[in-house]
């Protein structure tokens, strides 16, 4: 029996052992449930409460509340690995609306994945966000996006748990953890650059990492973006959905390359 037999196989022991259920509200025979998975299709602008300065132009695919925050710690905690598939498709929904709002001709898209700790890494077993930047870039690329894959940072130093801490405490914890990773960058000229994460909440990981990436060369005139699949929701009576996102412009010339610009407008959470 060939490799696909023997996943179908596995796949087909693992149902009857464990079988599946929604991970965002726990009904039998989904993944994700027909009611759950829309809430990851409604792309909106992510804004952190206190805004830090630096913040990248961030789209998230839905909200961090409801069914959404269980389905996420489902994948990244407790090994619902398959969860990758409409994850992965979510944060692509999020790239895809981020990068619309680039003015001018459209450009390869190259996804950059939020380094993940050695601490997460050892006690998860496997890096969660990489598995959802692989997924995202197939989903892309069937799209007909021209869509890679760089990792073009690397932790450094040892970053203590952000939970508990308070939006400055995690910017100060945060301080110095990211790098360029070491070699030439193999992709495009002026690529659009996207952090992809899974989550963003004050926004402080996502800060930092642009502020690594700002400098590089390959970024050209256009700000580093990010994506995400969902962001903390944050109360705001002017937002309403299916609002289209704000033109993302040029990085100014003449102030210091970090990514100034945001996305000030409603759309269509570190």
């Amino acid at each position: 029996m060939g490799g696909p037999g023997i996943a179908a196989l596995a796949s087909a022991l693992a149902d009857l052992v464990l079988p599946r259920t929604c991970a965002g509200c726990g009904i039998a025979g989904w993944v994700l449930c027909p009611r759950c998975a829309p809430l990851l299709a409604e792309p909106r602008t992510a804004s952190p409460r206190r805004f830090p300065w630096g913040f990248p132009p961030t789209v998230a695919a839905g909200a961090y509340a409801g069914p959404v925050r269980p389905a996420v710690i489902a994948f990244k905690e407790r090994g619902r690995a398959e969860l990758a598939v409409p994850l992965g498709a979510a944060l692509a929904l999020a790239v895809a609306a981020v990068v619309s709002a680039v003015p001018g001709p459209r450009r390869p898209v190259v996804l950059v994945p939020v380094p993940s700790s050695r601490q997460a890494l050892r006690s998860r077993g496997r890096d969660h966000v990489r598995e959802l930047t692989a997924r995202a870039v197939v989903e892309l690329r069937t799209a007909g996006v021209v869509a890679s894959e760089a990792r073009l940072l690397r932790r450094r130093g040892r970053a203590r748990d952000s939970a508990g801490l308070s939006a400055a405490q995690r910017r100060a914890n945060l301080a110095g953890t990211f790098e360029p990773a070491p070699g030439p960058p193999a992709h495009p000229r002026r690529a659009l650059l996207v952090l992809v994460d899974d989550v963003v909440t004050t926004g402080a990981t996502l800060t930092e990492a642009a502020a690594v990436l700002a400098p590089l060369e390959c970024v050209g005139d256009a700000p580093v973006l990010a994506a995400v699949v969902a962001a903390t929701p944050r109360a705001d009576p002017e937002r309403r959905p299916g609002t289209r996102l704000p033109v993302i412009g040029k990085r100014p010339e003449n102030v210091p390359r970090r990514p100034l610009d945001r996305l000030s407008g409603p759309a269509q959470g570190d």
